[in-house]
């Protein structure tokens, strides 16, 4: 859609209003205080026409011509004949704000700000009712049995003749969005009454006359100030403060923009039965618009795809003449038809359709793709998979998908593109430039290919059925025919404005031009016949014809007559040029005659006698008259006799009979054929049956069989033909394919070659069946630690993006030890990958703590106690590095300490944690209770209870409980070891071993469990008078028995380094296994040793993840989830 400036004025004042005479001669416009009559052919001012002493704000043309009507803001209503002159005035209590005739009657309503009158020129007196609101617009149905009104208010009140009020219909706004312009729709095809609303709440709406809504409100996003309707209903015309006129299908769809303004638009009215369109601004611009509407359509062979009402195609098949409509609901800027696919151009995508079969007479279409991109193009060209845009000088073949996969630029601007067949991926694209030059591309080469280039610029192009030849229409109106291969120009006919060339016949073309069709046969004359409109196709003896928006198919049976006539004077000069090359046996030129006669068996006859037995061969197989050549051949030669079979089983494949085609395919050796047509026809009896009779050598049809079998849905039919072959590597395929595990991993039990073309797959079916754990597992087990890496990074960031952290807390646990495996595998990544693997590990300790810390802050009811959120929400504040990881909040962890530590008495901690939370943003629904907490801590003591505080066991300080170094010890810097459950410090001590004792050498030391001196104890009991004592009394000897280990630890770290507890030979003999807890690390990591002090307080280590627990814990845990709470290991499952 073009809209056309055809003229503009300027009037002194705001154009209030419009409205055109009938017969779309004059122009009546409200400006000012005066009526101003224009000419509409070319904008003359006839006429200002003065009679109201204020601001003129409506004016209304009665439907016969006779009369108009204004109304002003001085409170009267004046009548005006078509001659310009004023004959009746009547008046208002307040200003007069719409006017309007009814269609039928010619009843004048006219409305003011407190009521509105009925007047016609029967009575004498006008019955007027009071309104609730002030009325700002008003409008007749066709039939003039009832008058919307629309109201300041939001209120659109329905009226009958005689002003009774029938439906009311209430906006959601209410008074904050006006009712500002209503119209009805002049349709008569409509079959209920539609009402279109546009209000300041800045939206459209439509309504039935019921008051029901049709449809959802469409937003606008500006105010609008008048809505017009073509004048069969189809176009809605809407302009406002958004200073445009846009013009909108009857539905409501948004199709472009009539014309860009400098000031609002306060009224726009369409000139009667026709595609103008007057605008009137409040800067007193007039402006006077044609909309040109162009055909936007496809042909291929016998489809014709049109645009209709803007927004809808309609694909019509010109044979059976059936139709079948596509609702875009968008406006369509461009279409392309191709073989079974449609493309169709929305403002902001393409959809490609498809047909649903094969069948040349289906018409349904479901759609294929959705590329949802904004394209510019000027030309639009569909493939089987691509589709083609034409941007002036360039073309860019794009995918289904959107993808841009090959570009080529002309050297100069494209005028036509036409596709020309080919297989799919590999059409060929006709294209012809402004600058003469005709080029040939293939959608898959990169290199066009020139065909000629001519002096004129190209309008029309069109190649042969065989491709040899060449029709081109140019800016002359000449037809030029050229010879492809010679370049050299054949002929040429004058006055042509189109071409096509006979799809069924090499030498047949037609062209249109100057209200006649051309049709040319070979060299003879052209036949000329009256049509109106284009040529645009041209197959068999029907010549497809555009004429304005509509084609149609013509009937050209002289054509055919021709067509005859050309087949034997292409006999004759046949003949005449074998003569002139030396040829002389008359008995051969006569079995020709003979045969183009159709007496075959005297043109086989004389075939025999003049030596040339094999034409006659050829001439009865290409008849399919078998049994003359079986008697023809007699007891012959074998190899010729097999050949007529598969001759006689080819004709019997085209005329469809399938089956017998088989069998003789069968009888003459040619295996693949007939497996070809049992594929195709999917008779998995019958290639089983040819399966099992052929040769294991014969592998090429066996092949076929087992994957027309596999497509069949017969696996085990296709293995059977797969283990008859010894082609493992296709069973092995075979069962990825058909999702046979079981049998899968049989075979790679037995043939471990295939390990990775099996669990590679495998993996990859879990992952898309989000079975991802598994998925990694199988990745783990192919030796693909890339892939298995990449699987467990995707859960975890899901894990944490969902707010999961025991999840990604078990996951970051898995990618430590996958990282751990591939350092140990490969020494060449060893050092990034155990950095990763300590990376890794930290995050799983992080993460596994705060699923505790955002359970108790985002539900009711929580599963830790006091004492536990504490622990948790300390080690984590010791712990998180600088950028905290994704997912875990610190104000949770803040939250959490603050509150807990006022509980259990840590009052110095918590005002310290509410301190901190002061400086971070606070979500809403934590605002209140830290400003809560904020002031009640302050009237509770600046100490925390002594209880809580952490000691070493090592050094035997106790550590505050916000410790700046974080989970180690102020004094001996010795690493604290939590708990994974409760988070309290264990009472375990790490050592290292000295230098030159190895790992199993310390096993076998601590075995030994040597004994140790007892203990001397003696009693002595004393009595007094008051009570009983009962001491006991070491003697100097038991003095000396110290443990080694406590020894070592008996010293104060005086430095701010870090000492580990190293031990001898010596010590490690006089530990108990008992005491000793070992995380048997896999290499390249070392072992890690801890004592523990306190012996009779059980502590359990998982043996996969090395995580400690209290036994008790750890057991309750175990017995709760089945499994280890941080690897998730089963309690059944045998070692780490």
């Amino acid at each position: 859609m073009r809209a056309v400036l055809t003229w503009r004025d300027k009037a002194e004042h705001c154009i209030n209003d419009i409205a055109f005479k009938p017969d779309g001669t004059q122009l009546i416009l409200a400006a000012g205080n005066r009526l101003l009559v224009y000419d509409t052919s070319d904008g003359t001012l006839l006429q200002p026409l003065k009679g109201h002493k204020d601001t003129v704000y409506c004016v209304a043309y009665a439907k016969d011509g006779k009369r108009f009507a204004s109304g002003s803001a001085d409170k009267s209503i004046i009548i005006w004949t078509s001659k310009l002159e004023g004959i009746l005035k009547y008046t208002h209590n307040d200003s007069i704000q719409c006017v309007s005739y009814n269609p039928v009657t010619h009843q004048l309503a006219s409305c003011s700000s407190s009521d509105f009158g009925l007047w016609s020129p029967e009575q004498k007196s006008i019955s007027k009712h009071k309104s609730s609101s002030k009325i700002i617009c008003c409008s007749w149905t066709n039939d003039g049995q009832y008058l919307a009104l629309g109201m300041f208010n939001g209120i659109i009140s329905i009226r009958n003749k005689n002003g009774e009020e029938k439906v009311k219909i209430e906006r959601p706004g209410g008074s904050l969005s006006p009712v500002w312009s209503i119209c009805w729709n002049p349709s008569r095809e409509e079959h209920n009454d539609i009402l279109a609303v546009a209000d300041w709440g800045q939206k459209l709406s439509f309504y039935q006359l019921s008051g029901k809504q049709i449809g959802k409100d469409r937003v606008l996003n500006f105010d609008p100030c008048c809505i017009s309707y073509f004048t069969k209903g189809e176009y809605i015309l809407l302009g406002g403060s958004d200073k445009q006129v846009s013009l909108f299908t009857k539905d409501g769809v948004r199709l472009g923009t009539v014309g860009e303004q400098n000031s609002w638009v306060w009224t726009c009215r369409v000139k009667p039965d026709s595609n103008y369109v007057v605008v009137g601004c409040q800067d007193g611009t007039i402006s006077f618009y044609q909309l040109i509407f162009s055909t936007v359509h496809g042909l291929y062979k016998d489809r014709y795809a049109y645009r209709d009402s803007m927004t809808d195609v309609i694909v019509q098949h010109l044979i059976t003449e059936q139709k079948v409509r596509m609702k875009c609901k968008e406006l369509v800027k461009k279409i392309a038809i191709y073989r079974n696919r449609l493309a169709i151009q929305l403002p902001e995508k393409i959809l490609i359709y498809e047909l649903y079969s094969e069948d040349s007479s289906d018409m349904h279409y479901r759609v294929k793709e959705r590329i949802v991109k904004k394209f510019e193009c000027n030309l639009l060209v569909v493939c089987a998979n691509h589709i083609i845009l034409c941007q002036e000088k360039r073309l860019q073949c794009l995918s289904f998908s959107g993808v841009k996969e090959r570009e080529w630029q002309m050297e100069s601007l494209i005028r036509y593109i036409k596709v020309i067949g080919g297989p799919p991926g590999r059409e060929g694209l006709l294209v012809g430039l402004k600058n003469g030059q005709i080029l040939k591309i293939f959608v898959d080469n990169l290199f066009a290919i020139i065909l000629l280039k001519q002096a004129t610029a190209v309008r029309c192009l069109d190649m042969s059925a065989s491709r040899k030849k060449l029709a081109v229409v140019d800016e002359n109106d000449t037809c030029l025919v050229y010879d492809i291969d010679t370049k050299e120009l054949l002929f040429q006919e004058p006055n042509a404005n189109s071409v096509a060339w006979n799809t069924q016949c090499e030498d047949m073309l037609c062209f249109s031009g100057g209200g006649y069709l051309n049709i040319k046969a070979s060299t003879f004359p052209v036949h000329r016949q009256k049509l109106q409109g284009f040529v645009v196709g041209y197959n068999g003896s029907k010549i497809f014809c555009l004429h304005v928006f509509s084609i149609s198919a013509v009937e050209v049976p002289q054509a055919f007559i021709r067509v005859r006539d050309l087949r034997y004077l292409e006999l004759i000069s046949s003949i005449e040029e074998r003569k002139k090359r030396g040829e002389t046996n008359k008995d051969l030129f006569l079995a020709d005659v003979f045969s183009y006669q159709g007496k075959f068996h005297e043109a086989a006859k004389l075939y025999k006698r003049s030596g040339h037995e094999n034409l006659a061969l050829e001439m009865y197989t290409d008849l399919r008259m078998f049994e003359y050549v079986k008697d023809f051949l007699g007891s012959g030669d074998p190899k010729e006799i097999k050949m007529l079979i598969t001759k006689q089983a080819d004709w019997a494949r085209n005329i469809k009979e399938p089956k017998a085609a088989v069998e003789m395919y069968i009888s003459a050796g040619e295996h693949v054929k007939a497996i070809e047509i049992c594929g195709h026809h999917g008779w998995v009896d019958m290639l089983i049956d040819i399966a099992r009779k052929l040769d294991k050598a014969e592998r090429e049809p066996l092949l076929l069989c087992a994957t027309y079998l596999k497509k069949l849905d017969s696996p085990d039919y296709a293995a059977e033909t797969y283990l008859k072959m010894g082609d493992l590597k296709s069973l092995v395929q075979l069962h990825v394919e058909t999702q046979r595990w079981d049998e899968a991993f049989a075979l790679g039990e037995k043939h471990p070659e295939f390990k990775d073309d099996i669990y590679v797959p495998y993996a990859q079916w879990l992952a898309e069946n989000d079975r991802f754990e598994e998925a990694q597992q199988a990745f783990h087990k192919a030796g693909r630690q890339r892939e298995a890496v990449q699987v467990l990074e995707q859960l975890t960031d899901n894990a944490v993006a969902e707010s999961r952290f025991n999840d990604a807390a078990y996951y970051y646990w898995m990618l430590s030890m996958q990282c751990l495996d591939i350092a140990q595998a490969d020494p060449a990544q060893k050092d990034v990958m155990l950095g990763k693997f300590h990376h890794f590990q930290r995050l799983a300790e992080l993460y596994h703590a705060y699923h505790a810390i955002h359970r108790h802050t985002e539900d009711p009811f929580s599963v830790h106690g006091p004492e536990t959120l504490f622990n948790i929400s300390r080690f984590l504040l010791h712990s998180l590095p600088k950028d905290t990881p994704s997912g875990i909040s610190k104000v949770k962890i803040l939250f959490t300490l603050a509150k807990q530590s006022k509980a259990l008495g840590a009052y110095r901690l918590a005002r310290h944690a509410y301190d901190k939370l002061r400086g971070l943003y606070i979500p809403a629904r934590f605002q209140k209770s830290i400003e809560l907490g904020t002031l009640t801590i302050r009237a509770k003591p600046f100490h925390d209870s002594e209880e809580l505080v952490p000691l070493c066991y090592r050094c035997s300080t106790n550590n505050p409980l916000l410790n700046n170094l974080g989970n180690v010890c102020i004094n001996c810097r010795q690493p604290f070891v939590f708990s994974a459950s409760s988070y309290d410090v264990l009472h375990l001590v790490e050592f290292c071993l000295e230098e030159g004792i190895t790992d199993e050498e310390a096993i076998s030391l601590i075995d030994l469990e040597a004994p140790r001196p007892k203990r001397e104890d003696r009693q002595r009991e004393t009595i007094n008078n008051s009570s009983q004592i009962l001491q006991l009394v070491e003697t100097k000897d038991s003095m000396g028995d110290e443990d080694p280990f406590t020894a070592k630890l008996s010293f104060e770290q005086g430095g701010s380094e870090f000492v580990p507890v190293m031990v001898s030979r010596l010590v490690l003999r006089s530990m108990s296994r008992r005491d000793v807890i070992i995380k048997r690390w896999p290499p390249p990591l070392r072992w890690q040793y801890f004592r523990s002090l306190l012996p009779d307080a059980s502590i359990t280590m998982c043996p996969s993840c090395f995580q400690m627990f209290h036994s008790e814990d750890y057991e309750l845990l175990v017995l709760q989830h089945g499994c280890c709470p941080y690897c998730r290991r089963r309690k059944d499952d045998p070692g780490p």
